[in-house]
């Protein structure tokens, strides 16, 4: 390792108001090595890499660019720098090509200012062969899947010659495959002596790529770590403050009568013939690998889709297909996967996006009392441990955690009877995983029933009275807790027999 870091922060501290976001932080990256940055959301990671890329300016402390002090003004001063960031949801132009993304602001030109194109499509299949990636120059952006709109960004980082890759959540969105090949170009640039900083909420993935971890919590520098010196649970400990004593809380529960019944359910080409109950008290958790037809099917529960066939019941009543409205008014919530574009209102405060469900309970005649409203979210938050500055705050400046706790407010605030929750904890830490978990586990002891889709397969084995295992469209299983194993349930998944899987 280089005695000199390329890029390195030392006391860094960065206040916005009266929440003092970061203090005294210190953090050295070298060149050749993936450095892991754990915490809690909310422990300052965001602001951390803001401050590394331009978007802010600290207040105290300094940033220094090999071992020489830099004072960004602006994101550009950062990637001119050579300092470059991919984050979990790409930002690229849809309706250009690949090569006009990776090489917007520094197209090459020929007589008369006109655009070389033939030197930016050779420029960016030599890109592509470098990161050993088949992805064709000329194809639009659009339809390009996020593992796709990744590698076009760190393409467009290593157009620009970038030193230092700031990864943020990279694999929040991803398959297995996909991350596993976006690991392999991780490595080939760390070993081409890129400094790589890796930002995840996935200790595995800490784990597996980074041989350096440091970890903040509460804004505040804890420990700078090898990894091959730590364990899961060292790392929580440092996360946390506190050992975890239990992820998944689980309370026992005597099931009652059947809450939702969907019988038949089908959408041609995307699933056929589901059928299940969920009674009150436990939580049903819909499990499956990516594509399985999960999210459609309690999309279409919900009314967001019209089924083509089948019937869903709320209390023993018909639903009426096709009709979120009606979904709300029988008593069924249903909190979506991606929680910043259907969950919340970003530019909207706290009190109001945990109201929007409720409206008609606010005031009268189209006019909302904003005492009615600000009680009911201060309510909801003391209730959910949220934190948060004001509750006046936009939705956007909360950690994901906190906006995940908001999403869950603005839909338990309605009373439903039937709780649905597509990926609860996707992209939040542990120590608000754990509040999740405990919080579903409470709702379905006080009689709610939950569904629940969720990626993870040990969160599905914690939290889950029964399994109901999708393959291809189809239930391919259904598993009570005493029978749930990563085996029984991946052997489902993966349309196998356990003879086959033996």
């Amino acid at each position: 390792m280089n005695e000199q870091p390329v890029l390195a922060v030392r006391g860094l501290g960065k206040s916005f108001g009266a929440v003092r976001a970061l203090s005294d932080v210190s953090l050295r990256l070298y060149a050749g090595e993936a450095h892991a940055l754990a915490g809690e959301n909310g422990a300052g990671k965001s602001t951390l890499i803001k401050t590394l890329t331009g978007v802010h300016r600290p207040d105290t402390g300094e940033v220094l660019l090999d071992g020489v002090a830099v004072d960004f003004h602006g994101p550009a001063d950062a990637r001119d720098a050579g300092i470059a960031v991919i984050y979990q949801e790409p930002t690229l132009f849809p309706d250009l090509s690949v090569a006009e993304n990776i090489c917007m602001g520094r197209r090459p030109l020929r007589s008369l200012r006109r655009v070389d194109r033939s030197a930016e499509y050779a420029a960016t299949a030599a890109l592509m062969r470098r990161l050993g990636v088949a992805l064709d120059p000329d194809r639009p952006a659009r339809g390009l899947s996020i593992a796709d709109q990744q590698l076009v960004e760190i393409a467009k980082a290593l157009s620009s010659d970038a030193r230092v890759l700031i990864m943020d959540e990279p694999t929040a969105a991803l398959t297995g495959s996909e991350t596993a090949r976006l690991f392999g170009v991780v490595e080939a640039l760390r070993a081409e002596g890129a400094a790589v900083l890796f930002v995840s909420h996935r200790l595995e993935e800490i784990f597996r790529l980074c041989a350096r971890v440091t970890t903040l919590r509460d804004g505040r520098w804890i420990a700078t770590d090898r990894t091959a010196d730590l364990d899961e649970d060292a790392l929580v400990r440092r996360m946390v403050g506190r050992d975890l004593d239990e992820l998944y809380p689980k309370q026992p529960t005597e099931p009652g009568a059947v809450a939702l019944s969907v019988r038949r359910l089908t959408r041609e080409g995307v699933f056929r013939d589901i059928s299940f109950d969920v009674r009150r008290g436990e939580i049903v958790a819909l499990a499956g690998l990516v594509g399985a037809g999960r999210s459609e099917v309690v999309q279409a529960v919900f009314g967001v889709d019209r089924a083509d066939a089948g019937e869903v019941r709320v209390g023993g009543r018909p639903l009426r297909p096709g009709s979120p409205a009606a979904a709300m008014a029988a008593g069924v919530a249903l909190v979506p996967e991606d929680r910043r574009q259907r969950g919340l209102v970003m530019e909207m405060s706290i009190e109001r996006n945990i109201g929007l469900t409720g409206l008609g309970r606010l005031g009268r005649y189209g006019l909302v009392r904003r005492a009615l409203e600000h009680g009911r979210a201060a309510d909801w938050a003391a209730r959910l441990r949220l934190k948060y500055g004001r509750l006046s705050d936009p939705a956007e400046v909360l950690s994901g955690g906190n906006q995940q706790k908001v999403v869950l407010a603005k839909w338990l605030a309605t009373e439903p009877s039937v709780l649905i929750v597509d990926e609860p904890t996707r992209g939040i830490d542990v120590g608000t995983k754990a509040e999740v978990h405990r919080l579903l586990s409470a709702l379905a002891a006080d009689g709610l029933a939950v569904l629940m889709v969720s990626s993870d397969l040990p969160e599905v084995l914690g939290t889950a009275d029964r399994v109901l295992v999708m393959h291809e469209g189809r239930l391919a299983a259904e598993i009570p807790r005493a029978d749930a194993t990563e085996e029984s349930v991946m052997t489902a998944a993966t349309g196998r027999t356990g003879r086959e899987a033996a």
